[in-house]
């Protein structure tokens, strides 16, 4: 099947709920959609939003910062857990992550003293309730590091207290109970997490079972994609370039997968063949309402940038680790989509004290009409944005 590139775009938006009428409303809506990605990433820098707030508001209708904190902390249907970097993972799927828990307790192993102190941390815990490495009494400093993420140093020393509880997080023991702004409160897992789901043994434990799961989940979160390099396959453990292509061969023999090409494009594209309807529905010409969504820096819809760059001709970087001196735009920039087509870039802040929401940039690229309807698009989006902040005012 041979599609125009404008299909490919309409599609990918779609599936991803950016297009069209919502597809995902509220609080279920916002878990339906972290069931549909397989998971969405946690940064805790909070500019405008955080950044699981920010992928969440661009397409769950009547979303608040609320919604998520009460799935992953009250209803528990979500969970705080390493999956493309630091993420946030459904429930549901805890047992999948088994093989990582035992690499952490295995890593583990290899710190003196660890073992010990970990005994000490969850006896206190058990005693006291959910805590933060502030409150937990064991002091000094240790060699340690994560196993399965970044967390620790890997050449120096750590933090006693921070280092248990991270690594009683990495392997499943502890859970994040809570936040209180960054800081992250632990309790025990079995307090939280429903045993048949807490103890259900590993589905998949063969690696190539368990890389075709993962593939498949971040196809679905694509909508489409390429079997090639691309940042939707981080951290997908021992995924080699044999692999893949092997991967993307059985799902296509096993009817998971289909192909389609693009107008002057020479890449082959698959899509999950269950999503096949919504595509016959691009396809067929249907009137795709066109929204204006403001996107976070690590959307799943920008999780391969030179995909974006090659389907809807924007190159994208997330600056706020570059030195101001060589940023184009700033530190905290959000793409704009307007329709199919992302159409420029936004930056803005929430000035908590005032409570305003100030626009400090907007630059649209380059043969981008600012039209009438496009502003009055934009400046709708920036308002609801600012109601999603929680800010009485706006500063255009």
């Amino acid at each position: 099947m041979k599609i125009t590139i404008e299909q490919a775009r309409q599609f990918i938006l779609l599936k991803q709920g950016l297009l069209g009428s919502y597809r995902f409303t509220g609080k279920p809506g916002a878990l339906d959609y972290v069931r549909q990605a397989g998971c969405i990433q946690f940064d805790p820098v909070d500019v405008c939003g955080k950044m699981a707030e920010l992928t969440l508001q661009s397409r769950v209708k009547g979303f608040t910062k609320k919604h998520l904190e009460e799935l992953l902390y009250s209803d528990r249907k979500l969970f705080d857990y390493p999956d493309k970097q630091l993420s946030i993972i459904p429930t549901e799927n805890w047992a999948y992550y088994k093989r990582y828990r035992t690499a952490a307790v295995e890593g583990g192993q290899k710190f003196e003293g660890l073992a010990e102190l970990e005994e000490q941390a969850l006896k206190y815990i058990k005693e006291n309730g959910p805590v933060s490495s502030d409150e937990l009494p064991l002091s000094g400093k240790m060699h340690w590091h994560s196993h399965i993420h970044w967390s620790g140093d890997w050449h120096g020393e750590s933090n006693v207290s921070r280092s248990v509880l991270e690594q009683l997080y990495s392997t499943g023991e502890l859970i994040i109970h809570h936040k209180k702004g960054t800081r992250k409160y632990y309790d025990i897992a079995e307090k939280h997490i429903p045993s048949e789901i807490l103890h259900a043994p590993e589905p998949l434990p063969d690696d190539f079972e368990h890389q075709k799961w993962r593939i498949t989940h971040r196809i679905g979160a694509a909508g489409i994609l390429w079997d090639r390099s691309s940042g939707y396959w981080n951290n997908v453990w021992g995924l080699t370039t044999e692999n893949r292509h092997r991967i993307f061969q059985v799902l296509r023999e096993e009817g998971i997968l289909s192909q389609l090409t693009v107008e002057n494009l020479k890449d082959t594209f698959y899509y999950l063949t269950g999503d096949a309807p919504m595509l016959h529905q691009v396809l067929a010409g249907e009137d795709l309402k066109p929204r204006c969504e403001l996107i976070a820096p690590l959307d799943p819809f920008l999780w391969d940038k030179p995909f974006i760059k090659t389907l809807f001709d924007f190159a994208y970087s997330w600056e706020i680790y570059t030195p101001a001196v060589k940023r184009k735009y700033g530190a905290y920039v959000l793409p704009i989509l307007y329709g199919s087509r992302l159409t420029g870039r936004i930056e803005c802040i929430n000035d908590r004290k005032t409570k305003t929401l100030v626009v400090k940039n907007i630059w649209y690229e380059n043969g981008v009409k600012q039209t009438k309807a496009l502003s009055a698009a934009v400046e709708s989006c920036v308002k609801r944005f600012a109601k999603f902040n929680e800010c009485e005012n706006l500063q255009f």
